[in-house]
């Protein structure tokens, strides 16, 4: 109860006054920068159908008959301790959990709606136990939260492109739903340790394809939004998966299913800017369980997803979506604890680390740490790459017994490494040092 007239006193009485405050100093990133590697994770009552998290809106199913899904849902093999665990086996720096997803399910102990976790058969707070196994084992938590909501009749959801199946009639309320959303982060914020807030689906007030145009149908008040959030919480991190150029007050910029400036799913053609960066992408097809999904990625083209990612300066968000008994999928866990092996070996020429002399090519990708460059070459049948290395002090081998090699061209400071010999199946890993 204390929490509760807390939560109400910062919405009534503290929250209205902080535009006229001076805005609070930018969170310190550096942790975000220097993890390169994440976990995603989409659960809740649509892993009960095992048709992936859209399943209300793509089945579709009204609004009165998905609510039987929180008598149904009942996560019972739900282990925070394991989930951490493989998260930090797989090389993880932090995870990504969805506190709320479209369907407007909250999985946990919320005073703002009765649609929350709370009221299910297994009736105890996700959130609160990720959080505090987060905190004992040291992983940093970032929470999901999406902006849409197909169940509450106060969204917007007249001008909004998806959930038009819902069963709602009654007219929304904006103004009513944004309250609605400060009430809930502020409980997210004050009640819990985490390290940021990702939101998503403000692209459902947009035109389709929309990737340049910040102009909605709807006003999200996004600097109260994120001046309550650097404020009531000065370290938390501020990130937006709308698509678009970021927005003033927030502090990472998201690309959906794929390596920043490729856009090669069509998520993703927004420019990408000076803010840090991250890649989100599923192990499978579906972000939330599906049954039938058995595309799974390959431990190798999971690798190099994560190393095309981080020669762009970027993290690599990787999702699973947890059976409806809260376990994740064995095929899953298999991927991920290859990937740590490989991490464990090499992952400091991934951590910590920056773009390097080049984009993401056809053949690999290069990273850097200070004066240390690391060229990963992904293509095996790669026979020579040429890169401008003016001040080129030394290369060699990180992974292969043989020395590599190379020669530059005095004139323009054009460097050849001529690859002889067999290389690597997964990463053939070349460290050069500069003068």
């Amino acid at each position: 109860m204390k929490k509760v007239l807390f939560s109400l006193f910062l919405i009534l009485f503290i929250i209205p006054g902080m535009n006229s405050q001076t805005s609070p100093q930018r969170p310190d990133i550096k942790w975000f920068e220097d993890a390169r590697f994440g976990m995603f994770v989409h659960f809740g009552p649509y892993s009960v159908l095992g048709a992936g998290e859209w399943v209300m809106n793509t089945r579709p199913v009204k609004g009165k008959d998905y609510m039987r899904l929180q008598t149904l849902f009942n996560p019972q093999a739900f282990d925070a301790k394991e989930w951490v665990r493989i998260a930090k086996d797989a090389g993880m720096k932090y995870i990504t959990f969805t506190s709320r997803h479209h369907d407007g399910f909250s999985n946990w102990d919320t005073k703002q709606s009765d649609w929350n976790i709370m009221n299910t058969p297994y009736g105890k707070d996700l959130i609160k136990q990720l959080s505090d196994e987060c905190k004992r084992q040291d992983m940093k938590l970032v929470l999901y939260y999406s902006l849409l909501d197909w169940m509450r009749t106060d969204y917007q959801y007249e001008t909004g492109r998806t959930g038009k199946a819902a069963g709602r009639t009654g007219k929304s309320d904006w103004l009513s739903y944004i309250s609605f959303m400060k009430a809930q982060l502020t409980e997210l914020l004050t009640n819990y340790e985490i390290a940021g807030i990702w939101f998503d689906g403000h692209w459902d007030q947009t035109e389709d394809e929309n990737r340049t145009d910040h102009t909605t149908h709807v006003d999200w008040h996004y600097p109260e939004i994120y001046e309550l959030i650097h404020t009531l919480r000065p370290g938390c991190l501020v990130a937006n998966n709308h698509h678009l150029p970021p927005f003033a007050g927030e502090d990472y910029q998201i690309f959906e299913r794929d390596v920043p400036g490729e856009n090669k799913s069509g998520y993703s053609g927004q420019e990408v800017s000076r803010l840090p960066l991250e890649t989100c992408e599923t192990i499978n097809g579906a972000w939330g369980f599906n049954i039938t999904d058995d595309k799974f990625k390959s431990t190798k083209d999971l690798l190099h997803l994560l190393i095309r990612t981080a020669g762009t300066g970027a993290n690599l968000l990787l999702n699973v979506g947890p059976m409806p008994n809260g376990q994740i999928q064995p095929e899953c866990v298999e991927r991920l604890q290859e990937m740590g092996k490989w991490m464990d070996s090499y992952g400091y020429t991934i951590y910590g680390t920056q773009q390097g002399f080049v984009k993401p090519q056809a053949w690999g990708a290069v990273t850097k740490n200070g004066k240390t460059y690391y060229i990963h070459i992904l293509d095996k049948d790669t026979k020579s790459i040429t890169l401008n290395i003016p001040d080129i002090k030394s290369a060699k081998w990180v992974n292969l017994q043989a020395q590599p090699e190379w020669k530059k061209d005095k004139k323009t400071g054009d460097v050849t490494f001529t690859l002889t010999g067999e290389l690597d199946e997964t990463d053939s890993i070349i460290e050069v040092i500069l003068k």
